[in-house]
């Protein structure tokens, strides 16, 4: 495996996202910053251009999931989370709470905020769709404003 990154650096309406792929899988996604990836070249592979292709049908309310290899790294309970929130329907949420149990440690909803936290792959991944308990909308990584968008957006084209 080629282990060289490649960067991309996409402007959504929620403001500049940058892309990471390791020529075969996206591995990062992040809002308003640069990832410190030693050797990482700036370039637009066909890989990115796809992801960017899917952000954009995705803000434009056209696509509800993603279709790209993804290849996040973490320890096998971040694995076993953020598979977890892939699997929360378009439009819904799920409570901490609820991806303990259903990660099977209904004891760890603050371990699983802390793998949330970790996600690297932010929207594709969709740990936006991650909230409190009581319904409020806690702890993201790109701003809770940005979160309050993005689950708006969702809810908006959830039944188109």
């Amino acid at each position: 495996m080629n282990c060289k990154r490649s960067l991309f650096f996409y402007n959504s309406p929620l403001g500049r996202i940058a892309i990471a792929e390791n020529s075969e899988a996206i591995t990062h996604l992040y809002f308003n910053r640069e990832p410190g990836f030693p050797g990482a070249v700036p370039r637009e592979t066909a890989l990115l251009k796809e992801a960017a292709l899917q952000l954009e049908q995705y803000f434009a309310g056209r696509r509800k999931t993603f279709e790209l290899p993804l290849a996040p790294e973490g320890t096998a309970f971040q694995l076993k989370v953020w598979q977890a929130l892939q699997e929360i329907p378009y439009g819904e949420t799920r409570s901490y709470g609820q991806i303990a149990r259903a990660v099977g440690n209904e004891k760890a909803a603050r371990a699983v905020g802390m793998a949330n936290n970790q996600n690297p792959i932010s929207i594709i991944i969709p740990c936006h769709r991650v909230i409190g308990a009581d319904g409020k909308l806690v702890g993201y990584g790109g701003g809770l404003e940005r979160k309050a968008c993005l689950l708006e957006l969702e809810r908006r084209h959830a039944h188109q």
